[in-house]
């Protein structure tokens, strides 16, 4: 599976309140800080709940007992406080089944010199699983059209959906359930049985085997469908 890359953007929302501040010179202000995550197809704003399980803000020690506030999908995460002073803080994103070297770890800059304003981070998910993977797909397109490498080209194309009485969408589905040993099978039957017109590309540099299943023979499309139902349980 390639590389999937996301925007996160972060919308900061402050302004002055009338209360009493306890820094002569320094107003005290409401500020709120939202995140989200933008669609890569589209440039619309997903809320980042929809694709991370949990948001760890971690703000200023003077916050005391509110200096680490968590918010758990679907809890939208945001962070809302009042203050009077600037300070960088730390968010942590954790996707659905990773652990801690998996979690988005971002900085930013709370600062009060506009009353709202953006800031954009690039984060990179590396050989996501399932679960993260159909999140991903919520926010733009993944490339590649498979789990772990297994990848096809032309999807959403004007092709057939079915092949041999095989539901071509469903096949591409059930690959990316496998797992990694019965994944390496069946690349071994697309090497061993394709055709002189079936496109494959392997990239050795990324990791990652490439298959469009429109060109294989239906022979191999007739025992990939049955290999991998026996693997994940899909069905016609």
């Amino acid at each position: 599976m390639p590389e999937v890359k996301r925007t996160i953007k972060i919308k900061t929302h402050q302004n002055v309140v009338d209360k009493p501040s306890p820094q002569e010179g320094f107003p005290m202000r409401d500020w709120s800080v939202d995140i989200f995550v933008q669609n890569e197809s589209n440039g619309s704003l997903v809320p980042a709940h929809e694709l991370y399980d949990k948001c760890l803000f971690k703000l200023h020690p003077s916050f005391g007992v509110r200096e680490k506030q968590t918010f758990r999908s679907p809890t939208p995460f945001k962070c809302a406080e009042e203050g009077w002073g600037e300070f960088e803080m730390m968010i942590t994103l954790t996707p659905p089944g990773v652990g801690k070297s998996g979690e988005t770890v971002l900085h930013h800059d709370l600062n009060f010199g506009q009353e709202d304003y953006e800031a954009t981070h690039s984060v990179s998910f590396k050989n996501p699983k399932p679960e993260l993977l159909e999140r991903l797909k919520l926010t733009g397109e993944v490339p590649g059209q498979g789990a772990n490498g297994v990848g096809g080209r032309g999807a959403g194309s004007a092709k057939k959906r079915k092949t041999n009485n095989v539901d071509m969408d469903k096949l591409a589905e059930g690959l990316q359930q496998l797992a990694e040993d019965d994944l390496l099978h069946v690349v071994q039957m697309i090497h061993e049985q394709k055709s002189s017109d079936t496109y494959t590309k392997n990239d050795v540099e990324n990791g990652e085997f490439h298959v469009d299943l429109y060109t294989l023979p239906d022979a191999l499309v007739k025992g990939l469908w049955d290999y991998t139902s026996t693997k994940t349980g899909i069905t016609a």
